[in-house]
């Protein structure tokens, strides 16, 4: 593999010669895998896979910055890609790639948490799937999901041990890895966290309070919640009824003209 990502070959593929599928060809293809004959079904299903390496490769590149190797990182998402595949209903009529791509994401992410270089032990990574395939069971058996009391009791084992367990599991999380994108301003994970002891010197209580007077109704709520009750994007937005994203856009805009006038 070649040094520079976006030029090389990976796993022997020339990337620039990957042949993209519309979305009408996909839908053909997906229809043959699903109700063609078996000779049909196999051929369909290969060129399903060559036509969705791009879309491997633009869900590896996020992964590009832990030092992992690429080559393999491209053959693990090929596997998400071929799950993607065999589980895809395409009379859902969505597009694939809106299934397909937590798909690739998810085996990456279980292939970084198993090769990990903080080692987990395998009695804790062992629990952790106990309790996993545990918090699932009762989910579906109760449509909620389960206390960690409730998980332990199950496993007969103490509730702190399955607490660790699963935390040492978890992938952590960049503040700024984004979450949704509606074509606008996206949203990153600090966005949805409570900001009860924000310090900025220009977002200080008093100035605020006097910062705040030419802002709109709407502007001078959220920013209330926001910043002084320490809510999230997305409590704000389901307390006034609006979309998370709308809740970003009018905060940054009232933030924008508070810098301004500070």
């Amino acid at each position: 593999m070649c040094s520079v990502f976006n030029k090389v070959e990976i796993c022997g593929v020339n990337t620039s010669k990957l042949k993209v599928l519309s979305e009408a060809e996909k839908y053909e293809l997906l229809q043959k895998i699903k109700n063609g004959t078996p000779a049909e079904k196999k051929t369909a299903r290969e060129e399903m896979i060559n036509g969705n390496l791009k879309l491997v490769l633009s869900v590896i590149q996020r992964f590009t910055n832990r030092g992992e190797n690429l080559d393999d990182l491209f053959q693990v998402g090929c596997i998400g890609l071929m799950k993607a595949i065999d589980n895809f209903n395409p009379d859902l009529m969505v597009k694939f790639s809106t299934y397909g791509v937590p798909m690739i994401i998810g085996e990456i992410r279980r292939y970084l948490r198993d090769n990990n270089s903080i080692r987990v032990s395998r009695s804790l990574r062992d629990t952790a799937y106990r309790a996993m395939q545990v918090k699932e069971r009762l989910t579906a058996e109760n449509n909620r999901e389960p206390s960690m009391d409730q998980i332990a009791k199950e496993l007969d084992i103490p509730r702190e041990d399955v607490v660790l367990s699963l935390e040492s599991i978890v992938e952590p999380v960049s503040l700024y890895e984004p979450v949704f994108n509606d074509g606008g301003d996206t949203i990153y994970v600090m966005d949805q966290v409570g900001d009860n002891n924000d310090d900025s010197n220009w977002l200080d209580e008093i100035a605020l309070k006097e910062a705040i007077n030419d802002l709109s109704d709407r502007e001078k709520k959220i920013l209330t919640m926001r910043f002084f009750q320490g809510k999230t994007q997305m409590e704000v937005a389901s307390e006034i009824h609006i979309s998370q994203a709308q809740v970003s856009r009018l905060e940054k805009g009232a933030l924008d003209k508070i810098k301004k006038d500070l």
